[in-house]
């Protein structure tokens, strides 16, 4: 394997909006809050920040942000992805002259394509050489699901360094990991199965829960790396109420509701997505108080 973007746990950050542009002093709060809380990575303009509701222009501000408030303390891994294939590599180039450390690129969706249409498209934003890739596989959202061969084949390229799972299917992963013998890095795309995902070897989690629990997730990533099996059990099982809650409704519509409640950003999305429902918004409130996120 060569040398991993990052281990332990990434936050696919929220992008702060004000009513007409993105809110840059909260973004640039939250970035700083989730540093001193521990986190390893950040994901801008990954699917939790609302990229496909963004102009080009509002990526790149977005992005560029997230890295000067991070200013090196910590990777930043942009989100590239898309179902055109020679945007994400446009998108690639701007990033890494932007300063990013990597990019996450999530399948195609509704184009969708075959297994040997997704190799073609990652080998050629590979081939391009712009930044690191950590492909990132969500069939929920893409209705496309990789399979674990077509991950394995792709594992052989040196620009290909990791892969985001997020089906949450554990045999799928198993076989994944098995094909790909350790030349990639894999990291939980789904916070419920974080320990199961490290227990098989990866490196931890690209994160919805840590937008809003940075310090908690941070722990259970911790304990995985230290072998403290019973206490990280113990943090996955405590924190799944919360994580539940923060998928009631179509991410990262409860993020931004529970970041709102902690008074960190405005609780703006934009169309098509609209704000929580009250009756989830109450159920969010209670999980998070419970952990003592809120008073």
């Amino acid at each position: 394997m060569t040398q991993p973007v990052f281990k332990g746990t990434a936050t696919a950050i929220v992008t702060p909006f004000t009513a007409d542009g993105i809110d840059l002093p909260a973004l640039k709060n939250l970035v700083d809050w989730q540093i001193k809380s521990g986190v390893s990575a950040l994901v801008a303009c990954g699917t939790t920040g609302e990229p496909s509701t963004m102009t080009d222009a509002e990526w790149e501000q977005t992005v560029a942000a997230v890295i000067e408030a991070a200013d090196g303390r910590i990777p930043i891994i942009a989100g590239t992805g898309g179902n055109n294939t020679r945007h994400v590599i446009h998108l690639a180039r701007r990033a890494k002259e932007l300063g990013a450390a990597a990019q996450l690129c999530v399948t195609p969706y509704y184009n969708k394509t075959t297994p040997q249409g997704l190799i073609a498209h990652y080998t050629a934003i590979a081939e391009d050489g712009s930044l690191p890739v950590i492909m990132y596989n969500v069939p929920g959202r893409t209705g496309l699901n990789m399979q674990p061969e077509t991950v394995a084949a792709l594992s052989h390229h040196p620009q290909i360094v990791g892969m985001k799972e997020a089906s949450a299917d554990m045999i799928r992963l198993a076989d994944m990991m098995r094909l790909c013998e350790g030349r990639i890095a894999f990291y939980s795309g789904s916070d419920e199965v974080i320990m199961p995902l490290m227990a098989l070897g990866g490196l931890g989690v690209i994160s919805v829960l840590s937008n809003v629990a940075p310090s908690q997730t941070v722990a259970l990533t911790d304990a995985m790396f230290k072998e403290d099996y019973k206490q990280a059990a113990s943090l996955q099982l405590q924190l799944m109420p919360l994580i539940h809650a923060l998928f009631l409704e179509v991410n990262p519509i409860p993020a931004k509701a529970g970041l709102a409640m902690m008074g960190k950003i405005q609780d703006i999305l934009r169309l098509p997505l609209v704000s929580l429902s009250e009756k989830n918004r109450t159920v969010l409130r209670d999980e998070m108080t419970k952990l003592g996120l809120l008073s």
